[in-house]
């Protein structure tokens, strides 16, 4: 998060091309910029992170190692609270997503980086994608009928059926939006925060007036505060993600797990 020479809090925000690389006439345009370069270096940290920590497995794990299945055990804790033994299928899935959203998170937090969860346009893919599989696999799970059915609520009075159904629907679709919308604010304003905070504590010093150490250093005690909040807001928002994930994916399921667990 870049605080030097910044204008206005959004600016730490703003996507700024490094090397062009556009086909006009083909109307395409592959031009990298910031947003794609620490978009790479989460995807290569996951990638590293990873790979280093399931290089030699040992009976006495190395604290990467530990992590590593420590994180594994809570997705996959998650999952199955969620979604039952059925959605454990799509474990790898769900871990890579939750470690990706993690680590981008937390790269924000550190001086001149770009969070990259902090655009709509790219927590809206991941929850666009996870949605439309969803769709189909409760399409291949229960059929259009079962799938249907889920819109359709149980015992609800006939008159009120098809509001009902319409607003079930509505609900259903509006979900990529709600659940990138939520992390996507959650990362703005944290670091629209930390930004104001540090702008103020570093003009208290510029001003030089009378007790201006004091004051500074209570905005840097408040300022400190507010980043272990927003560490451990990064954890949080990760974690919801996954969380409603998997609520999603168990709503594809219901009748198949229901099935499975009865038998």
């Amino acid at each position: 998060m870049n605080l030097i020479g910044l204008a206005n809090p959004l600016e730490q925000f703003e996507v700024l091309p490094f090397i062009p690389w556009e086909y006009k006439q083909f109307g395409l345009d592959f031009t990298v910029s910031n947003f794609t370069i620490f978009l790479f270096f989460n995807f290569l940290t996951v990638t590293l992170v990873l790979k280093l920590a399931t290089h030699r497995f040992q009976i006495v794990p190395t604290r990467l190692q530990l992590m590593a299945e420590e994180f594994y055990s809570f997705v996959l804790d998650t999952l199955r609270q969620q979604a039952g033994t059925v959605g454990l299928r799509f474990l790898v899935f769900y871990f890579l997503v939750f470690l990706f959203i993690l680590t981008a998170n937390l790269t924000g937090l550190v001086p001149f980086c770009f969070t990259t969860t902090s655009h709509i346009i790219m927590v809206s893919f991941l929850a666009l994608l996870a949605n439309m599989a969803f769709i189909f696999i409760g399409l291949r799970q229960l059929g259009l009928l079962g799938f249907l059915s889920h819109f359709v609520p149980a015992g609800a009075p006939v008159a009120l059926l098809p509001l009902i159904t319409v607003i079930e629907i509505v609900s259903y679709l509006i979900r990529t939006f709600s659940l990138s919308l939520r992390l996507f604010a959650n990362m703005m304003a944290g670091h629209i925060l930390l930004f104001i905070l540090a702008t103020f504590m570093l003009k208290i010093f510029a001003a030089a007036p009378v007790g201006a150490p004091l004051y500074a250093l209570i905005m840097l005690v408040i300022m400190l505060a507010v980043y272990a909040l927003e560490t451990g807001i990064c954890f949080i928002q990760a974690y919801v993600f996954l969380v409603l994930l998997s609520i999603y994916l168990n709503d594809s399921l219901a009748h198949h797990s229901h099935d499975e667990n009865h038998h």
